[in-house]
């Protein structure tokens, strides 16, 4: 596979879309914290600078504000960076948003190590397993532009709050347009495979596509399927590649704590235990650093995830674990 990088950044696709949609519905309407032109959604503000909203830097003002606009009938859709959308806004969220029932949709974007040399300060570790503990949120993380626009109108369509987990830059090609059963709640198998399931979000799709790779070198194949819905999450597709496989592997942009190495876990507990790596950033902090060099700093790259995932079928192969 050819790992080329998409012509334009993802935030940009993601703005073309709220202004896209706007045209169609009146009811859209999105509100910021003082990052309207680093996120690129100055463009809906230009065409709809009545249904543009900036708070300044105050995000969980953003999210009441958000909850407000949402009981009046429209639908908002809020954005900061990550860190910002879960930690510093989750009582808000789980509050105004949530319990009280109002249709919010918030995007967080640059997650995980993908803050690069904004540091760890900035570095949202922790955002899916915040999200995740809050009841009815659905938690999308887009691979590339192609799958943010196949189901951005599904995003759209639920009526309950929704956290679109964002990376900003020019996204990593993986579906080239042939692929067309898009759907929240069910994952994608990009390569079947019989020895290991690995499990996989967002920009460690690319790593463990090339993990797969170097496994079939050693006579190991790789079942690579993306979970791009975390929450909820397709546990029917998880069991089903186990059974088949035997064990699992999971890869993510963030902790292994509470994010899709933790639901993938309890989903195999519940129904169909069997032996798993997590590959994620391991109960630590960020660091200041380049993608490239914070995936291998973390042990998160794709020779990482060959690595787990060849340990795990020797052992199954000895009969342990």
């Amino acid at each position: 596979m050819i790992y080329e990088r998409e012509e334009r950044p993802l935030k940009e696709v993601y703005s073309d879309l709220l202004v896209e949609y706007g045209r169609k519905d009146p009811r859209i309407v999105i509100v910021e914290a003082d990052l309207m032109k680093s996120g690129s959604t100055d463009k809906f503000q230009q065409e709809f600078p009545d249904r543009a909203f900036d708070v300044g830097v105050a995000e969980a003002n953003m999210i009441c504000v958000a909850a407000g606009l949402s009981l009046m009938g429209k639908i908002p859709f809020t954005h900061t960076f990550a860190v910002f959308a879960s930690r510093r806004c989750c009582d808000q969220i789980n509050q105004s948003v949530a319990y009280a029932g109002c249709n919010v949709k918030m995007c967080g974007s640059d997650p995980g190590i993908t803050t690069e040399l904004n540091g760890g300060t900035h570095m949202a570790m922790d955002d899916v397993g915040i999200m995740r503990s809050i009841p009815e949120m659905t938690i999308f993380e887009p691979v590339d532009s192609r799958q943010l626009r196949a189901v951005f109108p599904q995003i759209l369509n639920l009526e309950t709050p929704v956290y679109i987990r964002l990376f900003r830059p020019n996204a990593t090609r993986i579906f080239t347009g042939e692929e067309t059963d898009f759907r929240l709640g069910k994952g994608i198998v990009l390569r079947e495979g019989s020895d290991v399931t690995i499990l996989s979000s967002g920009i460690m799709v690319a790593e463990a596509l090339k993990a797969a790779e170097l496994l079939e070198k050693q006579q190991i194949q790789a079942e690579i399927i993306n979970i791009h819905t975390i929450k909820p999450l397709d546990t029917r597709l998880i069991i089903e590649s186990a059974a088949k496989t035997g064990c699992v592997v999971t890869a993510e942009n963030g902790s292994i704590y509470n994010g899709l190495g933790s639901a993938a876990a309890e989903c195999l507990a519940e129904h169909l235990p069997r032996p798993m790596k997590r590959i994620g950033v391991q109960d630590c902090f960020g660091q200041i650093g380049h993608v490239e060099e914070l995936l291998n700093a973390f042990h998160m790259a794709a020779e990482d995830i060959a690595a787990a995932a060849a340990e795990l079928v020797r052992n199954k192969e000895k009969g342990g674990l």
